[in-house]
Parts: structure tokens; C-alpha cells; sequence
């Protein structure tokens, strides 16, 4: 099972839907509890943040392989899915 990277800024509403389809996915399906999640606060962590490709966040990550990140406007329904699939991935 991969490690995942996620990067998030404090307050944002796109990582706080992901963080609640997160939540819901990891209810409904007991195996996502058992993926590690690597959370890196995206102001805290700048060098870090830096060595990545990508402009949004929330931002999932295998490796350097960025596998999801949200875009303006996206609705939880759009989140959930692309967590479920970076979570699906990761098993």
C-alpha cells in the first residue's frame, strides 16, 4: 500500500470537503482507514510544497505522481469521487 501525500492550506474550503468525503469514504469503506495519508500544510511547509506540481489544494500525491488536486468551483460530489479514486488507487 502507497503512502499519500497531501498537501491543504488551513481554511480552505476545498480541503475541508475533501477532508469530510474523506471521512464518509473511510466510514463506508473500513480499508481506506488503513492508507497512510501524509498531510503537509501548504504555508508551513513552502520548500517542501515548492518540489511539486501543482496550483490547487487540496492535492493528492504518490511519489511526485500527482493524482488528484481540485479545481475552482468543484462540488463535494466532484471531490468525494477523486478522493475515492486516489484512495482505490492506493490499496
Amino acid at each position: 500500500m502507497k503512502e499519500i501525500t497531501v498537501f491543504h492550506l488551513n481554511g480552505c474550503p476545498y480541503c475541508a470537503q475533501a477532508r469530510k468525503a474523506l471521512a464518509e469514504l473511510q466510514s463506508t469503506y473500513p480499508e481506506f482507514k488503513e492508507i497512510e495519508l501524509k498531510w503537509i500544510e501548504e504555508r508551513e511547509n513552502p520548500a517542501v510544497a515548492d518540489t511539486y506540481d501543482y496550483y490547487y489544494v487540496p492535492a493528492f500525491f504518490f511519489g511526485k505522481e500527482k493524482l488528484y488536486e481540485a479545481h475552482p468551483g468543484e462540488t463535494y460530489d466532484e471531490c468525494k469521487s477523486s478522493v475515492e479514486k486516489v484512495l482505490r488507487a492506493a490499496l
